[in-house]
């Protein structure tokens, strides 16, 4: 079984992106397990698509923080928020992001650097477009070209790029 990540914004968000969120979680809980950090905002709405279609969700939390309640599992790393996601990242086959400020940016920079297959959700707001803006050839975040950066414009599009990253 692959393990998708989805990274994105904390706290409140509104009410399209909730829905973004649960009809993207709908669609990875049929594929593939699913990591986030286990929190609030994007991570508890995808979390509640997940738990829809019965799949399963693992939060990787910082700290000693309970989670959302749709978590399937929660890894209480005991490390502040940065170190965390470091844990998320490395444990990931592919990363979604959605939206974000700077925890979601530091996850990118990460994913770029560990080689990990990362997906932008685009029109989603926050560090995951303002991120596209900087990419060198639409594809890089640097010139050593470690590892191709994809863009998404739909969850179909998103559902499609995992399939020929990782597999069905």
């Amino acid at each position: 079984m692959k393990y998708v990540a989805v990274i994105g914004s904390s706290g409140e968000i509104n009410e399209k992106l909730k829905e973004t969120c649960r009809n993207l979680g709908r669609e990875l809980g049929k594929r593939y397990i699913v990591l986030s950090g286990g929190r609030d905002g994007i991570m508890e709405e995808v979390a509640k698509g997940v738990n829809e279609v019965n799949g399963k969700i693992i939060g990787i939390l910082p700290f000693d923080e309970e989670g959302n309640k749709f978590n399937s599992f929660e890894i209480k790393t005991g490390l502040d928020f940065q170190m965390r996601s470091f844990v998320l990242v490395r444990n990931a086959d592919a990363i979604i992001s959605i939206s974000g400020e700077i925890g979601t940016a530091i996850e990118i920079l990460a994913a770029y650097a560990y080689k990990k297959h990362l997906i932008l959700f685009n029109g989603t707001g926050g560090w995951t477009d303002r991120v596209q803006k900087v990419l060198i050839d639409g594809k890089f975040l640097d010139n050593r070209r470690l590892v191709e950066i994809k863009i998404g414009n739909s969850i179909d599009e998103i559902i499609e790029i995992l399939n020929n990253l990782l597999g069905e």
